[in-house]
């Protein structure tokens, strides 16, 4: 049983701004952005990363969204204000590999870069269009890892595979949707959820962009097929699949686009174990995950 549980994949169990001449790579999705808003969003980014690293406090509070949340490569949360009281304290490198994506008025922003704690960190940066302004919502570090995903999944702690029953996500969420649209990606995130239980590819692959790729701590990203591959190569193996339960969660729809934050737990546990940012896109009228960054919550 310990060698199929690490071997299982499920929801990827822990164990596990921009400055300089860099081309923006942007991808319009269903509804296209206004001419020059890639670049705007490019501009954005790279302006709060200057102001973070002169200690530029009046520039950066212009740029940050009210529900502003940054979350480093250890998992550990810096609010808003405590963002700006320290921001020299939390700015990284300037980054390489920037690309821009932008789904109907949320844009996300990756790359890599060397963090103030020392790593070298894959960045997700998540901005929305607020008040015709471009303004970030979050920002995320993952220190990812090397090697094959398949053969180095960690264990999942605390739970026997044959008990395991996926209440929370898949049958209920601790969130209160407040829109049509939410209730919408509530619906995909659970029929995702559970078609990873029921190692069914065909149905999880509906629910997920062409250019999804998932990051977590630790280990190398997983593009969409390679998911699909391993949740086909659980079914072939009767391998679990072992997904954390959602503490919290935060969700915000602008548009045809749309960013989840949620902070994870072992199940009946109450010490938080991931902090997971997702962006959707809704498109032909069915919305789908375009990225997932998962960071490991580590402990003082």
């Amino acid at each position: 049983m310990q060698t199929a549980i690490r071997r299982a994949t499920g929801r990827f169990w822990p164990g596990a701004v921009v400055a300089g001449a860099l081309i923006a790579v942007v991808a319009g999705v269903r509804a296209q952005p206004a001419p020059g808003e890639d670049a705007a969003v490019f501009a954005a980014d790279g302006a709060l990363g200057e102001a973070m690293r002169s200690g530029d406090k009046s520039s950066a509070r212009r740029l940050l969204s009210l529900q502003f949340t940054y979350a480093d490569q250890n998992g550990k949360l810096h609010e808003r204000k405590a963002f700006l009281d320290d921001l020299k304290g939390v700015a990284a490198a300037s980054a390489t590999d920037v690309k821009v994506k932008i789904y109907g008025s949320v844009a996300m922003v990756t790359g890599h870069r060397q963090s103030v704690l020392g790593g070298d960190v894959f960045f997700l940066d998540i901005w929305a269009k607020q008040k015709a302004a471009w303004r970030i919502l979050t920002m995320q570090d993952v220190a990812l890892g090397a090697g094959d995903a398949r053969d180095a999944a960690p264990e999942a702690p605390g739970i026997e595979a044959k008990l395991y029953e996926c209440k929370n996500p898949c049958q209920t969420i601790p969130y209160r949707v407040r829109s049509p649209a939410e209730q919408e990606i509530v619906n995909a995130f659970q029929a995702i959820e559970k078609a990873t239980i029921a190692h069914d590819a065909d149905e999880y692959g509906k629910h997920i962009a062409d250019e999804f790729v998932h990051y977590r701590s630790g280990y190398p990203p997983i593009s969409r097929s390679e998911r699909i591959a391993i949740i086909e190569d659980q079914k072939a193996h009767d391998i679990p699949s072992l997904l954390t339960a959602i503490q919290s969660m935060r969700l915000w729809v602008f548009g045809d686009g749309a960013a989840m934050i949620s902070t994870n737990v072992v199940p009946d546990d109450a010490e938080p174990v991931l902090r997971i940012v997702r962006v959707w896109v809704r498109r032909g009228g069915q919305w789908q995950m375009a990225i997932s960054a998962q960071t490991v919550i580590k402990t003082p």
